[in-house]
């Protein structure tokens, strides 16, 4: 079986997109990822309606993307912060490499709004693809797909 013969419904790229492939999505998990957690932080910062917000962040829970945590400010109602689970951290690199394209393709000469640096020595930080066996900065030459177990053949 070769690849245009295979489904695509096991496909884990298509997956992916099902729980964060929408713009508002990614921008809510980037904002989570930079330290916003409160409704009204996310809504000021990123724009979007209410309504959108809420069903995005009903999406991401449910997929188990991110948590609530219940906070109350002095002589105010209690209310929920939203916190990245292990599952939400876990897209960290896959938002970087997005962010990395961003920064190489897409921006003006001012330049990115995020300057994200390594703690230990303040070098840029890039994303790259490497093998099990570490063997790092691979290309799409380096590499050789095939079709994984989960592939079924198309209906």
């Amino acid at each position: 079986m070769e690849w245009l013969e295979a489904s695509t419904e096991n496909c884990p790229v298509q997956r992916t997109l099902d729980v964060v492939g929408e713009k508002w999505t990614l921008l809510i998990l980037r904002d989570a990822i930079n330290g916003v957690r409160r409704f009204d932080d996310f809504h000021r910062h990123i724009g979007l309606s209410e309504a959108v917000l809420s069903d995005r962040l009903r999406k991401l829970i449910s997929a188990g993307v991110l948590k609530t945590v219940p906070y109350q400010e002095p002589g105010s109602r209690s209310r929920n912060e939203y916190r990245l689970t292990r599952k939400g951290w876990d897209l960290w690199p896959a938002l970087m490499a997005l962010s990395q394209w961003g920064e190489m393709y897409t921006l003006g000469s001012e330049g990115p709004v995020l300057d994200v640096r390594h703690s230990d020595c303040d070098a840029p930080v890039r994303v790259v693809v490497e093998c099990s066996a570490e063997h790092s900065a691979l290309t799409p030459k380096d590499v050789t797909a095939r079709l994984g177990p989960g592939a079924r053949p198309r209906a």
